[in-house]
């Protein structure tokens, strides 16, 4: 089995960067998977939603080569993991438009003009690694983890019928990035084939 491993952070020595090649590392070792990383900003990918993805959004054209690139390398996968530092309490803005651009109408739904939405990712199994600055009472006392859990498993995700089958939250304690967060990495890869979706 195959997955797409999504980074995005502007600094390829950053966390982010050392968490998604070790959760690659851990897919490796959990038997005959393969995993591969796009990083999103070493590869320039562009975020912002123009005028030609709305023109395939109506109907009216084809969607833009960079996107049709990335919905192509998302069907050779079985799972999709995001790996990303929270900011503003959700995807960094280059990981959103990845999202805008390119899970299209037609390709991860269909909204059809009978009012039934068709959900086309049905066999894309999706793991969530969020990396962030504030500690767990901080989340707690402010309902920022539910919220982040219905705008991105519920409102992305379950929209287009991919399961968020494991969420993770990489957070400091007592104000220091705990060094164990990469094991914890290595062994998220480990399990992304062994998840299973919540019934």
């Amino acid at each position: 089995m195959h997955a797409l491993i999504v980074a995005s952070h502007p600094d390829r020595q950053s966390l982010t960067h050392a968490v998604a090649q070790q959760v690659e590392q851990g897919i490796a070792t959990s038997g005959p998977h393969t995993a591969e990383i796009a990083d999103l900003a070493a590869e320039g990918f562009n975020p912002s939603f123009n005028a030609a993805d709305f023109a395939q959004f109506q109907g009216k054209g084809p969607a833009p080569s960079d996107v049709r690139a990335e919905q192509a390398r998302l069907q050779r996968a079985q799972a999709l993991v995001l790996v990303y530092p929270v900011y503003w309490w959700s995807f960094p803005g280059l990981l959103k438009g990845w999202i805008d651009r390119v899970f299209t109408n037609g390709w991860a739904y269909e909204d059809n003009n009978d009012g039934k939405l068709v959900k086309k990712l049905e066999h894309l199994q999706v793991h969530l690694v969020a990396i962030g600055g504030a500690d767990m009472r901080t989340y707690d006392r402010h309902g920022y983890q539910g919220a982040m859990k219905l705008q991105i498993d519920h409102g992305i995700f379950g929209y287009c019928g991919a399961p968020v089958v494991a969420s993770e939250l990489l957070l400091p304690v007592d104000g220091q990035i705990p060094s164990g967060h990469l094991d914890t990495a290595h062994a998220i890869g480990q399990r992304v084939f062994e998840a299973r979706a919540p019934s």
